[in-house]
């Protein structure tokens, strides 16, 4: 068996508050014998708006942020998921929200750029998100290759995907890493249900790191990070505020499971190629 960590927190404008209080509870994931943690979603910044988290985008390879995940991975020996950062794109106006992965020798492993963008307006709250004006949205599906077993890389709106999280278990996926900030209105309603639906239909772990509580911005994000298990159940969770959340992975009992409940294995239908409709 495995410990792994989900990491919650309530990010602000100050990017440096937001690195030490990160670093605060890697700290505390790395007592517990967490040998795997995930930061939230836009854990190093959550600012006033979308176009401020843009401009404060790091180079890829280089960067504040970047130099931090990989000096945390290296100090407590884990390996990090380093929720989402801002890396600068082709486009000025635009930046990916990376996510980044480090090895317990600090040496980064794997980047995933979120594919699906929250472009929403939510009438019950009066809530409307263009993530895709200052967003540059990724292609490719991510897995990489961990001592802990193989991890598939998703971010918050993946969630709603569930072809995304098949394509992750058929290129070998075992745990699901998700950052997140959901919103309260969307958390309340679909988080956990859309949580253990995708730990279910794929017999997968997934360890579901959030953001959870009041903004500077006047956002207020859900929280609940939880573990789940590939049978569904909730290992550990945590409501709002800042935390840690932490359970452990037996994949050795997950290939009990998919051996005596082999659904993975019953697939009759495949999704047709996407055409125009004239």
């Amino acid at each position: 068996m495995s410990r792994v960590a989900a990491i919650q927190m309530a990010s602000g404008p100050n990017r440096e508050a937001n690195l030490l209080e990160a670093a605060r509870l890697l700290e505390e994931a790395a007592d517990a014998g967490a040998r795997l943690a995930v930061l939230p979603e836009c854990f190093d910044l959550m600012p006033r708006s979308d176009a401020e988290r843009a401009a404060a985008a790091e180079t890829d390879g280089q960067g504040r942020v970047q130099d931090f995940l990989a000096a945390q991975a290296q100090r407590h020996q884990l390996w990090l998921v380093g929720g989402t950062i801002p890396l600068r794109s082709d486009d000025p106006a635009r930046a990916y929200a990376s996510c980044l992965v480090y090895g317990p020798d600090g040496r980064r492993v794997a980047r995933y750029d979120k594919i699906h963008l929250f472009d929403v307006s939510l009438s019950a709250s009066g809530e409307q998100y263009h993530e895709s004006a200052t967003t540059m949205p990724g292609r490719e599906p991510v897995v990489v290759q961990t001592d802990i077993g193989c991890v598939g890389l998703a971010v918050c709106y993946d969630l709603r995907f569930p072809e995304l999280f098949r394509t992750l278990q058929r290129r070998g996926a075992e745990l699901f890493v998700l950052p997140s900030a959901f919103t309260a209105l969307t958390g309340q309603a679909h988080w956990d249900v859309l949580l253990r639906a995708r730990a279910i239909e794929n017999l997968s772990y997934l360890v579901a790191a959030a953001q959870g509580g009041f903004h500077v911005s006047g956002r207020e994000t859900y929280g609940h990070s939880q573990v789940v298990d590939p049978w569904g159940l909730v290992l550990a969770g945590r409501g709002s505020g800042a935390g840690v959340v932490v359970a452990d992975v037996d994949l050795a009992q997950q290939r009990r499971i998919r051996g005596q409940f082999p659904t993975l294995e019953h697939h009759r239908l495949e999704l047709p190629a996407a055409t125009e409709t004239l």
